[in-house]
């Protein structure tokens, strides 16, 4: 894909992202600003609060949060809008988010799901096992990428809760990150593609932990990565990339993917 095409993407990405506050200063991770009407964000510790119960025909920043916190639950080859909108397929989403974690899948979010949501969020909204830190390895500000610092923060925080998605169907062992959002001094150090999706906060790169590399790369496509590269794809013997906001393109060929 040109750079160009990332580019519209990047726009694109924009109108549907949750709005997160740019840190004040360089920090892994971003300082959340107060709740307003443009961000629907709560300070760190409260990070949202969700006061009605969502389901099909609902709309509004509560239904956008929620679809964060499900988007890795969209199903095989899936990836789900984060738009504001319950429309079926975040019905779906939220059902099989339910169904993970034991609860009744009627697709309908209320206090049982919400709660588990609260469960395995920090105050900082990132999931439970995973840190903004992981997804900002070269210690940047979050600016210098491919758009810019808001947006990357919003990409890097969709990717953290599908990464926890795969990592609950994983059996909750743990899954190392070996790299995460990259700005284009990083990126030209690392030789990554000049067009890399590191540089939108699409991409996070695994390493293989107790699961194996070729078990991630199939589960992946159950939880919103639209691109997956593995063994035998160039340059990836040694770890698995996933990301979304592309097109669908998976490519491990040792693992016969």
């Amino acid at each position: 894909m040109t750079s160009r095409s990332f580019l519209l993407l990047a726009s694109a990405l924009t109108g549907v992202s949750l709005l997160l506050a740019a840190p004040a200063s360089a920090s892994p991770a971003p300082s959340l600003a107060p709740a307003s009407a443009s961000t629907g964000l709560a300070p760190a510790g409260a990070c949202f609060t969700w006061n009605r119960s969502l389901s099909e025909g609902t709309s509004g920043e509560d239904v956008r949060q929620l679809q964060i916190r499900v988007a890795g639950y969209p199903g095989f080859g899936g990836e789900l809008a984060i738009d504001g909108e319950f429309g079926p397929a975040t019905r779906s989403a939220v059902q099989r988010f339910q169904a993970a974690y034991g609860l009744e899948a009627d697709g309908i979010a209320g206090p049982l799901t919400f709660g588990r949501i609260q469960d395995l969020q920090k105050g900082d909204c990132s999931p439970a096992n995973f840190d903004w830190s992981e997804l900002n390895q070269c210690g940047t500000d979050w600016s210098g990428g491919q758009v810019d610092a808001v947006t990357v923060q919003t990409n890097v925080l969709v990717t953290m809760w599908k990464l926890q998605a795969l990592r609950h169907a994983m059996g909750d062992r743990p899954i190392g990150i070996n790299d995460g959002f990259r700005d284009h001094a990083c990126n030209d150090a690392v030789g990554g593609a000049p067009d890399s999706l590191h540089m939108y906060g699409l991409a996070a790169d695994m390493s293989a932990g107790s699961q194996g590399f070729c078990a991630l790369a199939f589960e992946a496509r159950e939880h919103g990565f639209t691109q997956i590269l593995g063994p035998g794809y160039p340059g990836h013997d040694d770890h698995v990339h996933v990301a979304g906001g592309t097109g669908r393109y998976w490519s491990a060929p040792n693992c016969g993917l």
